[in-house]
């Protein structure tokens, strides 16, 4: 994968270095070797390029002003070989580099040559990461919070698969606890109910619409043949039948959604393979626990976790903690060098614990890293919504895509970072103008592909990019020297940077903002220059900047999972 960006910044890194290396040598700069630095794209674009802060840094030792300095190495540097304007000094001391006009241009190419592999990166070197988002309690229908989990986390996973990672999609099945118990107590409840007879929700229990659909559903196939059953039979016959239901309906409301798991992973499982038992038991062979009102607690607070937590019950049944703790060992077990998790941010307390415990099983606690996700409010004609328009019920993902589309729901709840509460406009999510972010950007593309439609239909084909860089560059693209030419093809080189610092940074909100500063760049070029015009040269060039913008949304489309329209 070519940068053109990456590479620009290196080759004037390295000419500074050069020039410090001869006022050095010159013994015009009063030291002995060149400190790290780094090129930053400057805010005010009268400012260059690109400049370096590396007088400033040089200036203690040297003990000279740092505009001094770098008047010094601005002197020093040779420009003749470089698509390099002009080098100047600005400020308290920082070294701007003002490129020519066209020296981002060769991206154009790089993008029409790789196609759906630009942007890809290879940083990862197919190390072992395993994604674990959603994960939402099987005893009921998915909320907003699993909504934005389940678009942040397979965002996520596919910026970490383009960065080079081998990648395991996980969700964990919470099937087994408290929460099974009074869903269980909660279906008999209502099956009972249904039936004329005296059945009590417990406290604590479930009283979703949901629960009495089921249980009406079972009596419809199955009559009243489970009055004749032992209550704890019964129960563990309703928990069955309705936690598959539930479970099929959340793959199913999930793929509608474009997300689909590698692994599906039953906390349940744990249990049955003994994997709780043998963990607690490992901790206790490690002096990590103590007994305490007839409770097994772990020393969460010698471990970096706050304050400690229960393991073990006074009534002898094992903690959510402790499967967690099990699941996590687990996933180090089965071999995955990176562990990546996707929570609310109501597990807050949660996170220290978790890793205070793989401390204490020997496991590095730096591989497990746990994103806090916040809030998601929803609004509806100005005010919160909490009910959805077609149940009447509170609104759950299945809702929230079929009232404004998968497109819209999954760009949306990628437009902030994780940890920033999420204001999701629904009347404007499904607007067709310009204030809606996810219509702004597939907007472009599709009038991107109305252009390429025009062209062919008058003839006008686009270059044969397999010709030499140097002709293509000579007879087209060095004319794209307009302003907003510059702009959009700048930002067209930004896309491969991106995606780095997304994979890297684990934000892939920064992609949905790179839609939207690239849809912004492209329309101000089209406001400003006609593409199919009466020089052939000149709409070829523009034909092929572009194509290059389409494929570069495109891309990035496939990583938040939103569809590319060709017409709107």
């Amino acid at each position: 994968m070519k940068d053109i960006k990456a590479r620009t910044q290196q080759m004037l890194k390295a000419k500074t270095v050069e020039a410090i290396e001869r006022a050095i040598g010159q013994k015009a700069i009063p030291l002995e070797k060149v400190p790290d630095f780094y090129l930053e794209v400057p805010q005010d674009p009268g400012h260059g390029d690109f400049a370096a802060n590396v007088a400033m840094l040089m200036a203690r030792e040297a003990r000279m002003a740092p505009r001094k300095i770098g008047e010094i190495i601005a002197a020093n540097m040779d420009i003749s070989a470089a698509p390099l304007e002009k080098v100047e000094v600005a400020g308290p001391g920082f070294i701007n580099f003002h490129l020519k006009p066209t020296w981002a241009n060769g991206v154009i190419l790089d993008i029409l040559r790789e196609g759906c592999d630009f942007g890809r990166q290879e940083f990862g070197k197919g190390i072992r990461v395993q994604v674990e988002f959603v994960s939402a309690n099987p005893t009921g229908p998915m909320h907003m919070g699993n909504a934005r989990g389940a678009a942040l986390g397979d965002a996520l996973a596919s910026v970490l698969k383009i960065s080079g990672y081998d990648v395991t999609k996980e969700f964990y099945i919470n099937d087994a606890g408290n929460q099974i118990e009074n869903f269980g107590l909660s279906l008999e409840a209502r099956y009972l109910e249904l039936l004329g007879l005296e059945g009590s929700i417990p406290e604590g229990g479930y009283h979703g619409e949901d629960i009495k659909e089921h249980m009406k559903a079972l009596i419809d196939e199955e009559g009243d043949r489970f009055l004749n059953m032992d209550s704890k039979s019964r129960r563990e016959y309703f928990i069955k039948y309705a936690l598959e239901k539930n479970i099929h309906r959340m793959k199913k409301d999930l793929s509608n959604f474009g997300v689909e798991f590698d692994v599906w992973f039953s906390e349940q499982s744990l249990h049955d393979a003994g994997k709780v038992k043998d963990v607690i038991k490992l901790l206790k062979e490690k002096g990590c626990t103590y007994e305490k009102d007839g409770a097994l607690w772990f020393k969460a607070s010698d471990y970096g976790g706050g304050k400690d937590e229960v393991l073990i019950r006074a009534n002898g049944l094992p903690t959510y903690f402790a499967s967690d703790i099990a699941y996590h060992k687990d996933k180090f077990d089965r071999g995955f060098d990176r562990v990546i998790d996707i929570w609310g941010a109501d597990h807050h307390g949660h996170v220290a614990r978790v890793k205070g415990a793989l401390k204490a099983l020997g496991y590095d606690p730096e591989k497990l890293t746990v994103i806090l996700m916040q809030l998601v409010r929803l609004y509806r004609n100005g005010e919160i919504a909490r009910m959805s328009k077609r149940t009447g019920r509170a609104v759950t993902l299945a809702d929230i895509v079929e009232e404004v589309g998968r497109d819209a729901a999954r760009f949306f709840f990628n437009m902030r970072s994780a940890d920033t509460h999420l204001d999701f406009d629904l009347d404007l999510a499904i607007r067709k103008s310009d204030e809606n972010p996810v219509y702004y950007v597939q907007y472009a593309h599709a009038r991107i592909c109305s252009i390429l439609r025009q062209a062919s239909e008058q003839g006008v084909a686009l270059p044969d990019i397999g010709a030499a860089s140097g002709d293509l560059m000579d007879k087209y693209l060095n004319l794209l020297t307009e302003k907003n030419e510059i702009e959009l093809i700048k930002k067209l080189a930004d896309f491969p940077g991106e995606v780095r610092l997304s994979a890297e940074n684990l934000s892939p909100y920064r992609i949905t903002n790179y839609c939207l500063e690239l849809a912004s760049a492209f329309h101000s070029f089209y406001n400003s220059c006609r593409v199919l015009t009466g020089d052939g040269e000149l709409t070829a060039a523009r034909l092929m900047l572009v194509e290059a913008v389409r494929q570069v949304l495109k891309n990035a489309f496939y990583i938040l999972g939103i569809s590319a329209p060709e017409r709107m």
